[in-house]
């Protein structure tokens, strides 16, 4: 059933996120591949720390970015929902129109979308055309404190429930949707309940039935590890084989492990992990949705990753939500977490759905011979006529990654 919204949009009370101005990244190349990133005053004091030290002296021209100290910029807010309070961070002009996103189970925002949304190739397409709200799953934000273990454990409803107070906070009317597998299926829940309020889904590594005994075992030992052990070294490689394949675990050079799985790990040790148990809880006792989904009035995009673990349900899932409103897009060697490991096979795909909304790139050009996105190979279907507008043409494409 509809909602009453608020008439008069609520000022929010929110703390701004430091950015860096363009004169204080002169030593970057202007063309890096994080443009749009804001830097929090701890990634400033060591880079300072850094340079006092000369420890970029003996450095070629190459410069090395930890990764997990980029922020979004934009401002953080605490919303006030009567299933307690969430934290969302709103990037962009208030007045664009809204895309909201929800992490998988122990990420938060910046670890779960950043590959995503510092991608430049992404930037004249999403942060020119939308407002983002990162909704971050309770006590999943950065800095968060434990949740009292007096407050009720939410259910995904209760969890859906609050993407709508988060709406009516801010005053919003309809949405787009972006959500990576546990937040996938927060969104589409949301999406069921709360149908006049969803214009699309975005859903990377989706899952929409009720857990396996399997799935539902493995997660309950999950969460015992998390309540006696914490964010222990086995608790961190079983969520890294989650969201990434087998390929990325080991390509880094001389057999270290790549960049984005240290950033990912360092990101880890930051969760609290009784609120990441309380998140996994719910996620478990999630209940199927299977035959609802024809019933889903807005297009859907779905991404998975070729090894993930979630694969065939998020196959499962694209067929079971009607020929005419769903597409999907499979990614090679690729794992759950696509908005990280292979952002750029993101690109061209989302460009096409958007564009049935009316949503077009800043400047569009011509881009480089060498650019990753030219290098996707996808099937002709998801670019003809049919796979825009109303009537997107549902598809398995699936994308080459080449290098």
């Amino acid at each position: 059933g509809g909602r009453e919204r608020r008439k008069e949009r609520k000022e929010p009370r929110c703390r701004q996120r430091k950015r860096v101005g363009a004169d204080e990244l002169s030593e970057f190349e202007k063309d890096s591949v994080f443009p749009f990133a804001g830097f929090s005053s701890e990634a400033t004091a060591r880079k300072e720390e850094e340079e006092e030290e000369g420890a970029m002296a003996d450095s070629s021209e190459s410069v090395s970015i930890d990764i997990d100290m980029l922020s979004f910029g934009g401002k953080e807010c605490v919303v006030k929902t009567s299933k307690g309070s969430i934290s969302v961070y709103v990037c962009g002009d208030q007045e664009k129109p809204p895309l909201i996103t929800y992490p998988d189970v122990a990420l938060n925002s910046m670890s779960c979308f950043q590959g995503l949304f510092f991608c430049p190739e992404a930037a004249p397409l999403l942060l020119h055309n939308f407002c983002i709200y990162h909704i971050d799953a309770p006590g999943h934000e950065l800095g968060a404190d434990v949740i009292s273990s007096d407050a009720p454990l939410l259910s995904v409803d209760d969890l859906a429930d609050q993407v709508a107070e988060v709406l009516d906070y801010f005053g919003l009317q309809k949405v787009l949707c972006l959500g990576v597998t546990a937040g996938a299926y927060i969104l589409t829940l949301f999406a069921m309940k709360y149908r006049e309020s969803v214009l699309g889904l975005i859903l990377v590594s989706p899952i929409c039935k009720a857990p396996s005994w399997t799935e539902w075992l493995y997660n309950k030992v999950l969460s015992n590890v998390l309540y006696f052990y914490g964010m222990c070294g086995i608790m961190k490689e079983c969520l890294l084989q989650r969201y990434f394949s087998k390929v990325e675990m080991r390509c880094g050079i001389q057999g270290t492990e790549s960049d984005i799985i240290q950033a990912c790990r360092r990101l880890l040790d930051e969760r609290q992990s009784l609120n990441v148990k309380r998140f996994l809880q719910a996620v478990n006792e999630r209940h199927d949705l299977s035959d609802s989904l024809h019933k889903l009035e807005c297009k859907t995009l779905v991404f998975v990753g070729e090894s993930s673990p979630f694969r065939d349900e998020a196959v499962y899932m694209s067929s079971k939500m009607g020929r005419k409103s769903c597409a999907l897009v499979e990614v090679q060697a690729c794992g759950s977490l696509v908005t990280e490991e292979h952002p750029y096979a993101m690109i061209i795909p989302m460009e096409f759905f958007l564009m049935g909304f009316g949503f077009y790139r800043q400047h569009p050009m011509a881009s480089s011979s060498s650019s990753p996105s030219r290098q996707c190979c996808i099937a002709p279907e998801l670019l003809s006529p049919e796979s825009l507008g109303i009537k997107l043409k549902p598809i398995k494409t699936r994308i080459d990654i080449q290098f």
